[in-house]
């Protein structure tokens, strides 16, 4: 670049100097031209000082042989001069010529020794111009000029720009490295987040820098491996809670049938009460089973809604009749509070497998003689469903894992209860495949409340 800069400013000096001395020469030419055809030595002579003067340079006049005929320094009159800008007019046939040439000290012809004798710069510019005498050219006028300034300037143009442009290039350079290392950096730490990811390491994060889109990326990243590194957890407690579900109602009758097998002559009665209570861990076991399908299916979102007009009001009347009796056993007080039909378009039996469970789980865990407190409302285009409790309520860290799977508060007394764990997260499932929502609000203390918001639909 500063090459090609500094040829376009030498180039346009070149011109402009040409120009310049064209100018004059040809002025010369026109003037000197019948002097050399009349062979007038003394007038000729004194033209071409007169030239030298006004051009400020030397002077030369050769005939078409490259003769000198005149030497505005008297010195070289006689000599030939072996130039390429004389060759250029004389052989060529071209009007003018132009030409720059390094002068040495050391000077090698006689030539080069006069011009260096009275021009000792390192540069001479040597322009030409023909002479012609009734269409014919019978010699060439040159001057030979210093053009050392021009040279110099040229040169330290060049420098100037060639160290201009090596300082540009180590700055970009730098530059570039640092905004490289900016870029690449963070998408390294990604690709080796991702490569970890893949060998299964789903804690990996990576360093959130700068911003914009790569901030945004390695964000997002984050997010993705964190929820992936949820799910993965969740997956695994999962299998693991499952598993000790399964298997402790299976420990149980294998128990009980050995005692049976082993015991032929066992009372009738504890026969009896042994086989019953196979009979409730087959149960217990068999809403294990069918809770775990039904979550499965609602993973796989194959679980479909058979909706119809319905009264979500009387749905919670008819689950509060079903456990009246539970209730009752207790000594508990259910307070209904029916502000609204709610009528809408749903599925009847997934709303009351919801409204069971949040009810049924209400008189659990209230203590006997307990208050429950339900009430259904009408809020704008919505449905709202509370069930309140006065129990020992649920602390802050549990609630936030209230609607987990096998997640429970109190893991002996939900058994106890006959509690698998999966009620809540059912009902979450359900409300969502309703465009509901669902909630807990709960003290330690002073209760539980759980909240069900269904849009009123109209099919």
């Amino acid at each position: 670049m500063a090459a090609m800069l500094t040829d376009m400013l030498g180039n346009y000096m070149y011109k402009q100097r040409i120009g310049q001395d064209r100018i004059g020469l040809e002025k010369w030419a026109v003037q000197t031209a019948p002097y050399l055809y009349s062979a007038d030595s003394e007038e000729l002579f004194e033209r071409v000082k007169l030239a030298s003067n006004e051009l400020s340079g030397r002077v030369l006049l050769l005939d078409s042989d490259g003769k000198i005929q005149a030497d505005a320094y008297g010195e070289l009159e006689g000599m030939r001069l072996d130039l390429p800008e004389i060759a250029s007019v004389l052989v060529s046939g071209n009007t003018a010529s132009y030409g720059v040439h390094e002068m040495s000290q050391h000077a090698s012809t006689i030539l080069e020794k006069s011009i260096y004798k009275y021009l000792p710069e390192s540069w001479v510019s040597v322009s030409t111009a023909c002479l012609v005498e009734a269409a014919d050219v019978i010699g060439v006028i040159v001057l030979i000029s210093s053009v050392n300034d021009m040279m110099q300037s040229l040169y330290l143009l060049q420098s100037n720009m060639l160290m201009l442009f090596v300082i540009a290039a180590l700055v970009a350079m730098i530059s570039g490295t640092v905004l490289s290392s900016v870029i690449t950096n963070p998408l390294k730490d990604l690709m080796r987040g991702i490569q970890r990811m893949g060998k299964g390491d789903f804690s990996v994060r990576v360093p959130e820098k700068g911003s914009g889109e790569l901030f945004h990326m390695a964000q997002a990243f984050n997010s993705m491996t964190e929820r992936i590194e949820t799910l993965d957890n969740s997956r695994n407690q999962f299998v693991s809670d499952a598993s000790h579900e399964l298997k402790t109602p299976l420990a149980t009758m294998k128990i009980m049938i050995e005692s049976l097998i082993y015991q032929p002559d066992m009372e009738e009665e504890l026969r009896t009460e042994f086989l019953s209570d196979v009979n409730a861990e087959i149960d217990r076991l068999s809403a294990i089973v069918s809770d775990l399908l039904t979550l499965v299916h609602a993973d796989a979102h194959t679980i479909k809604l058979s909706r119809n007009r319905m009264s979500f009001a009387s749905v919670v009347k008819e689950v509060a009749h079903r456990l009246e009796p539970l209730i009752s056993q207790r000594e508990q007080e259910l307070e209904l509070n029916i502000q609204d039909s709610c009528d809408m378009y749903a599925d009847r039996s997934k709303l009351e497998q919801v409204v069971y469970n949040l009810m049924e789980n209400a008189v659990k865990y209230t203590h006997t003689g307990g208050k429950i407190k339900v009430s259904l409302y009408r809020d704008g285009r919505e449905a709202k469903l509370t069930v309140k409790d006065d129990g020992a309520g649920i602390s802050e860290e549990n609630l936030k894992h209230i609607f987990e799977r096998f997640y429970r508060v109190d893991r002996a007394r939900s058994r106890e209860t006959g509690g698998t764990g999966l009620g809540l997260s059912i009902s979450k499932q359900m409300v969502t495949l309703h465009s509901g929502k669902i909630y807990a609000e709960s003290e330690e203390g002073k209760g539980s409340t759980f909240t069900v918001i269904l849009p009123l639909t109209t099919g």
